[in-house]
């Protein structure tokens, strides 16, 4: 509980101190329901979006030829199929109606628009569990019950705290609906429960196919030098940046993403911890590349949902905001890759956590 702790306190206080050290007003940062537009964003910038474009395509463009040849040689034989069970037909009929009513403007249906994104999410959820369960017989919802429904309340208090995060670099604000605070929670609580189900339902979904499953699990090893070392200076530097967003938002803006990452990482591998790149390090990016790809998917989803729904979010991105699909620019989608790696961070810290607790138990 002590990490879990001093995690909570560097996490949401850096960017705070942050802010107070550089002499600005901390209270616009507090203000619930954020409301005020404060941040300015720096226009686009073509220099800015190739530098950006060309790093973002030196790291992934090296794993979509592995991806691709791995899927050239996949040979997955005989593929046994299940039938598609009862409530992943009520998760499409849920869907669909859903969908149909967050896109209409009929003024009788007005006062419920704002909340078809929660049920629009629950039927995306049963439905690709029903699609792992057709291909595999097994999926998060009826393997592991109990660990799939702690993920809804982890998964609020997880987006609640990127909403906090954006308050310092405002990359993306709300319209089509105004709540005071107590209804703003109770808004918005739903709908966040239900990032962590749907990431990690479509990252075993994913899994099943052979040319992710098992298509980048022979990576060549690689041993990091003096690692604790290592770790303590990325614990530092993550700490910097994520206290440095509020203070240069335009510049920063991307850590918002990265920096949480890291310093989880490095904490765990100062506490001799295993962790998401210690299996990379092994030569096993099957967890990761199945991470980032399934944020990126479920992206899609929410971007294409959240389009033409009454209550909406935009964007407001710096140097970069061009070539929009949906409301997100082109290369804020590269947001969900390491946004993926987070989903799986907090959710092997909860089975850890799950799994503790048991033993204990057993244990008394």
């Amino acid at each position: 509980m002590l990490k879990f702790t001093i995690l909570a306190v560097m996490l949401l206080g850096l960017p705070l101190l942050g802010v107070f050290l550089a002499g600005q007003p901390v209270g616009r940062y507090l203000e619930f329901p954020p409301q005020t537009r404060y941040v300015r964003p720096a226009p686009f910038s073509w220099p800015a979006f190739a530098a950006y474009a060309l790093l973002i395509a030196a790291v992934v463009f090296p794993l979509i030829i592995r991806g691709w040849n791995s899927y050239r040689r996949a040979r997955s034989g005989f593929l046994r199929f299940h039938s598609f069970p009862w409530w992943g037909w009520v998760g499409l009929i849920m869907g669909t109606t859903f969908w149909c009513l967050a896109w209409t403007r009929f003024s009788w249906l007005a006062p419920f628009q704002p909340h078809t994104f929660t049920p629009l999410w629950l039927a995306f959820i049963l439905v690709f569990n029903a699609l792992c369960w057709r291909r595999t017989g097994h999926c998060l919802l009826t393997d592991r019950p109990g660990y799939f429904l702690l993920l809804f309340p982890a998964s609020a208090l997880f987006w609640w705290f990127f909403e906090y995060l954006n308050r310092f670099v405002q990359n993306w604000f709300y319209v089509g609906s105004r709540f005071g605070p107590w209804s703003y929670i109770l808004y918005a609580t739903p709908p966040f429960s239900s990032v962590l189900p749907a990431v990690l339902s479509t990252r075993e979904w994913l899994g099943s196919f052979p040319w992710i499953g098992k298509g980048f699990n022979d990576f060549q090893p690689f041993t990091i030098p003096r690692a604790r070392l290592l770790a303590g200076i990325t614990l530092l530097m993550s700490a910097a940046g994520l206290a440095g967003i509020g203070i240069w938002p335009n510049y920063l803006f991307p850590l918002l993403w990265i920096s949480p990452l890291l310093i989880i990482v490095s904490m765990k591998a100062l506490m001799k911890e295993r962790h998401i790149l210690s299996e990379m390090a092994d030569g096993n990016w099957n967890l990761a590349i199945a991470s980032a790809l399934a944020a990126l998917f479920c992206g899609f989803f929410w971007e294409m949902w959240n389009y033409f729904s009454l209550a909406k979010w935009k964007y407001s991105v710096p140097f970069v905001h061009r070539f929009p699909i949906f409301e997100m620019p082109l290369l804020g989608y590269a947001g969900y890759l390491p946004f993926g790696l987070e989903c799986a961070v907090v959710a092997e810290m909860l089975a850890q956590l799950g799994s503790r607790q048991g033993q204990s138990k057993t244990a008394n």
